[in-house]
């Protein structure tokens, strides 16, 4: 099984509908999670020029996750029921 960061983009007003499909979510993926994460408040860039705060403009990350899966398929389908509004990015741990 290989680690996977999933990386929420997302802008959205946490309802009582929205989190329980979260919550919904959570509990399909179960022990898959090796970190099943936060909401993200704020975001700053740091470059070697100083440092900034991230707008809704940058299309920061909004929250983030660790899943366990197989393959990028096997993590694919895990997210098709998860009810993210935006987009979500993963990138897979490089074995060491």
């Amino acid at each position: 099984m290989s680690k996977f960061l999933v990386l929420f983009h997302d802008d959205w007003e946490p309802t009582p509908s929205i989190m329980e499909a979260w919550q919904a979510w959570f509990v399909s993926v179960g022990d898959r999670f090796v970190d099943s994460g936060n909401p993200f408040s704020g975001g700053v860039e740091v470059t070697r020029g100083g440092s900034r705060e991230l707008t809704a403009a940058d299309g920061p990350a909004t929250g983030y996750a660790i899943v366990s899966a197989a393959s990028r398929e096997d993590l694919e389908a895990l997210l098709e029921g998860c009810p993210y509004r935006s987009n979500v990015r993963y990138y897979e741990a490089a074995a060491m």
